[in-house]
């Protein structure tokens, strides 16, 4: 730790959290002079205390002295919670900086929370970074998933920092430059949804290999375990293995059996489906995860559901091949996965396109392989997927995730049927599948909709068969005209 008061450090985090604390961490044991600073210095202390010997940390008390000891352009980044406690952060420091400093917010901020400061801050000469950080804790000491918006100026003093603390995969930084002022946070609020589906997958495909194969927590790790050797191949997967091994000291169950089974959430999942909305793109595997949470947190109605006694199937599912049930529910999961992301990327593709942003998706899916909480080895071929063809219509439409799909595609009908036979609930698979057979049908029923809105609000339809748009007079005498 540097003593001298006329040091310059080449970097400051404000906000020392553990994910601030951590990041701050990360950079000092690259080699970065690092300025610090907190709300209440005392874990500004405790971090001198406890890791001062990671690098060289320069601590500061007040915020005029934080900014002091940065080294011209600042860069700073805030690591405090979102909303309120971010813009307060940013009022305070943006009247300490000076025209061309960087000021980084490395939370999950609301992308429209982004814009609207980048382009406040902007008419005072001062550049704003809305920067996804994904990792985790652990990711923001050893290497997280960077993603960063903001000017291509900012990043050409920024970029090579982040870089360098970011995780690397084939000797390749996880982190780039995603795009002006609110993209870096629209692709990781769409990471985070993209990661609400893939966790909510993980979880059926669990249930179903203990209601329908009658495995028990402990087999259906290693099964997991074998999972991850092969296609399926990720953090995701191979935590869950460690959450299923895990036996509660106290009650010598597993510990799965002890955990409440309502599941948390913060809000990026319900931003991307809201936002997807918003923009027209079906994202209806990403909706039905962030649905199975608030179902499963709905405690008092689950409870009353109970005592009602609900009918269901009469009968438990009845698995005669075990091994070809297990190898049916991989092929399921693997083919769910490939919509989740598709859905995603969708996303990502009208984002880019309503906001002016020029978002490289190949880059995208390359620096999320390492760090982040969705690195997948799977990544690699959406990689390659991209880069084959930038404009790719939907992943689906790669060779390779056709002919994925396409050698799934029988197991992933008979675990989605047979769940709904056994009344087990599987909404992320049902939902997944519904949505690769409504991509590829020829013809929806969306006519009758159309017809029906046509009838009671005169909204009019369009023909296949010829140009225009046309109302039928529903209650005259039923001539179409013109509209």
């Amino acid at each position: 730790m540097s003593d001298s008061s006329t040091a310059r450090a080449e970097i400051g985090v404000t906000g020392l959290a553990v994910m601030g604390s951590n990041l701050a961490r990360n950079f000092a044991s690259k080699g970065f002079v690092t300025a610090i600073h907190n709300r209440s210095y005392a874990k500004t202390e405790a971090l001198i205390k406890d890791h001062g010997g990671d690098g060289d940390f320069i601590a500061s008390e007040s915020a005029a002295d934080f900014v002091a000891s940065l080294a011209v352009p600042r860069k700073v980044i805030i690591m405090v919670k979102a909303g309120g406690p971010t813009d307060a952060v940013i009022n305070e420091l943006s009247e300490l900086l000076e025209p061309g400093d960087i000021l980084v917010d490395g939370g999950n901020a609301q992308f429209e929370d982004t814009r609207r400061r980048e382009e406040a801050l902007r008419e005072k000469g001062i550049h704003f970074v809305g920067s996804g950080i994904s990792g985790g804790e652990e990711g923001a000491l050893l290497g997280p998933s960077i993603m960063p918006g903001g000017s291509a100026e900012s990043y050409a003093s920024l970029g090579p920092i982040l870089e360098k603390i970011s995780a690397h995969v084939d000797g390749v930084p996880c982190c780039t430059h995603i795009g002006t002022d609110g993209a870096g946070h629209f692709v990781k609020m769409i990471h985070n949804g993209i990661e609400y589906a893939d966790m909510q997958l993980i979880a059926e495909a669990y249930d179903l290999l203990r209601s329908g194969a009658g495995l028990n927590p402990a087999e259906i790790a290693e099964v997991f375990s074998e999972w991850n050797k092969g296609e399926l191949e990720s953090f995701l997967v191979e935590i869950t293995a460690e959450v299923l091994k895990q036996v509660d000291a106290e009650t010598g169950k597993p510990l799965v059996d002890v955990i409440l089974d309502a599941a948390g959430q913060k809000g990026t999942g319900t931003w991307t489906v809201q936002t997807a909305l918003n923009l027209g793109v079906p994202v209806s595997g990403i909706a039905e995860a962030v649905f199975a949470r608030g179902l499963s947190s709905a405690a008092a109605q689950r409870a009353a559901a109970q005592k009602v006694n609900l009918p269901g199937p009469s009968s438990p599912w009845e698995v005669q091949d075990k091994d070809a049930f297990i190898e049916s529910v991989r092929l399921a999961l693997y083919a769910s996965k490939i919509v989740a992301y598709a859905q995603g990327f969708d996303v990502i593709a009208a984002g880019a396109k309503e906001y002016g942003w020029d978002i490289d998706n190949g880059a995208l899916a390359r620096i999320w392989r390492g760090g982040c909480i969705i690195r997948a080895v799977f990544l690699n071929r959406i990689t390659e997927a991209f880069e084959e063809t930038p404009d790719l219509g939907s992943l689906l439409f790669a060779p390779y995730f056709t002919e994925v799909v396409s050698r799934a595609q029988d197991s992933w009908r008979s675990v989605v049927a047979g769940a709904a036979k056994s009344g087990i609930p599987v909404p992320g698979f049902a939902s997944s599948l519904a949505y690769y057979d409504g991509l590829r049908s020829e013809r929806l029923p969306a006519a009758v909709i159309q017809g029906q809105r046509d009838f009671f609000g005169a909204h009019t339809y369009k023909r296949i068969d010829k140009e225009g748009t046309f109302h039928t007079l529903w209650s005259g005498d039923r001539t179409e005209v013109d509209a």
